[in-house]
């Protein structure tokens, strides 16, 4: 959610028949939650003051979290005509807290139109009463200057994997010269399960196939245990928080992306970006047939589901 805000605001603001007023959050994942709630606050006040002096022909907020502040601004809103709308990813729809449901449905009583990233956060919307006249999906994208594509020299697995193992500092006994490897990325939450494919899926698939996984999250312990606990520390990796140069080249030293997800009440995949990452490095994709995941895999071009 994060990284698309951050896109959006960089396009948006190349635009020469725009102007651009930008009230952004920039925080690491570790301060976030202290920082929101005087951030809105902020942000409320100077909404306020540049709707009441006619400096805002709309509104475009990045997530349901910065959506709530249409409900104290609604009336605002419509009496000086300036257009809302927000974007809608997945969890900050479907967190499911009874409180944050009443908060949800009053932002969709106060805002002009939602943007889901999906078809499946669409209808996550749909679920909770909103109006599908007051829909427009429009899906994830990314940029595509991010990566660089690698020259005929540089394609081939061997460079490739030595391009992996100095990026992370390994040699080369990290992983086997036949080894096969898979890799996912993302934050390391019970939905993407990373543990389950561990546990389940991993013990099945013959010695050559290695595992590496970035990103940090609250399941860290979790999939570390499942990893012990399978006796799979010689195949499977957690790589943490990794730098760009770091992903780019887990991308391209790889044979397999994976989005193993599964189902968790009220925590839903709303697209996964990771795939079109993936797909810019010429990485496919193995992807569990669930929520938005469907809307980014095309079988057989890209990558291919399984149940």
């Amino acid at each position: 959610m994060q990284r698309v805000a951050e896109e959006l605001l960089s396009e948006l603001g190349r635009r020469p028949d725009l102007t651009l007023q930008v009230i952004v959050l920039r925080s690491s994942w570790r301060w976030i939650h202290f920082r929101t709630a005087p951030f809105l606050v902020r942000a409320y006040f100077r909404l306020r003051r540049l709707i009441q002096s006619g400096e805002l022909d709309a509104i475009i907020f990045s997530s349901m979290v910065s959506a709530t502040l249409s409900i104290p601004l609604r009336r605002l809103l419509k009496q000086h005509r300036v257009g809302s709308l927000a974007i809608v990813h997945g969890l900050d729809i479907t967190t499911p807290s009874a409180v944050y449901q009443k908060i949800v449905g009053r932002v969709f009583g106060s805002i002009d139109m939602i943007l889901p990233v999906s078809q499946a956060t669409a209808d996550a919307c749909t679920q909770r009463g909103l109006p599908e006249d007051r829909i427009r999906v429009i899906h994830n994208g990314v940029d595509i200057a991010r990566f660089s594509q690698p020259s005929s020299s540089e394609s081939s697995n061997e460079s490739c994997r030595n391009e992996l193992l100095l990026a992370f500092s390994e040699t080369g006994s990290a992983f086997p010269p036949d080894a096969f490897l898979l890799c996912s990325v993302g934050r390391l939450v019970k939905r993407k399960g990373f543990a389950w494919f561990i546990e389940h899926v991993m013990p099945q698939l013959p010695e050559h196939v290695h595992y590496w996984i970035a990103g940090d999250g609250p399941e860290s312990r979790v999939i570390s245990d499942a990893i012990e606990s399978s006796g799979l520390a010689n195949r499977v990796r957690t790589c943490g928080r990794v730098t760009e140069d770091q992903l780019h080249a887990l991308y391209r030293g790889s044979n397999l992306f994976l989005m193993p997800n599964v189902r968790v009440e009220g925590d839903m995949e709303g697209f996964g970006i990771v795939m079109l990452e993936a797909g810019m490095n010429g990485l496919p994709t193995v992807a569990s047939r669930i929520e938005g995941i469907l809307e980014v895999v095309r079988e057989d071009e890209n990558g291919t589901f399984v149940e």
